[in-house]
């Protein structure tokens, strides 16, 4: 063997052994960044989830208002990612705990029993209006003591949620994507996919919920979001208790 020959030989060789360490190299940081996304979603290969949804006011059937249809594309497009499963259950059926498979919850208290709950139990410092009368506080959200009313099409605010049981380990998280209307229950569900990595790295597989504000849905969308600020604090804060009547005096 000459040496042209051998030094074919001896490029092909280390051509084949750069592209074996590439391809190791490539598949090792696939995998850690699918469990990572795993773990700040809760979903192991093939493991299954929850999509929890309202009705829409047509009738007894189940129907799913338009955006809430596309909220839940999102969300199918994150677990199939995990390489897990989704079930989609309406918010009126779904009649179980949580912590066992992780559930994803769309829309807001006024229509979603679900919902209401999951606000009632794991968020009692915040409150949504759901008076059915005309209003300037129609569908505003109290957290703590910052009241955001809704401007519809210009300024419009959800709460996007993830949220575990106290004092467990493996139990798996609720998402809450609780908007003022159907198209910001989709834009919080697009800002979870667009920032999913940066929110997995700050708070890793703890609980959050965050506030966001959506700018011009009439003319934009679901695309153009503000994160206003965390309020995890002031959203799991139950609110002060009313002062008991004093003795002598009746209640109004």
């Amino acid at each position: 063997m000459n040496d042209d020959v051998r030094n074919i030989v001896l490029g092909v060789v280390a051509a084949g052994i750069s592209a074996a360490i590439g391809w190791v190299a490539r598949t090792y940081l696939w995998k850690r960044k699918l469990r990572r996304k795993q773990a700040f979603f809760g979903l192991p290969d093939n493991s299954e989830s929850l999509l929890v949804v309202n009705r829409g006011a047509g009738g007894p059937e189940f129907a799913v208002m338009r955006y809430d249809v596309f909220a839940l594309l999102e969300l199918a497009a994150l677990i199939k990612d995990c390489n897990a499963h989704a079930q989609i259950l309406p918010h009126d059926t779904a009649r179980q705990g949580f912590g066992e498979r992780t559930e994803f919850c769309v829309g807001g208290p006024a229509s979603n029993r679900r919902m209401a709950a999951h606000l009632s139990s794991l968020l009692p410092g915040v409150r949504v209006n759901v008076d059915a009368e005309p209003g300037p506080d129609r569908g505003s959200f109290q957290v703590g003591s910052e009241r955001y009313r809704v401007e519809n099409g210009k300024e419009e605010y959800a709460l996007l949620a993830r949220l575990t049981a106290e004092r467990s380990q493996n139990t798996r998280p609720v998402f809450l994507f609780c908007g003022q209307t159907s198209i910001t229950n989709q834009a919080a569900t697009r800002y979870l996919a667009r920032n999913q990595e940066r929110l997995a790295r700050k708070y890793g597989t703890g609980s959050f919920v965050l506030l966001l504000k959506v700018i011009n849905s009439q003319a934009y969308g679901p695309d153009v979001v503000e994160l206003v600020e965390d309020v995890t604090r002031a959203a799991q804060t139950p609110p002060p208790a009313a002062p008991a009547p004093r003795a002598g005096h009746r209640a109004s």
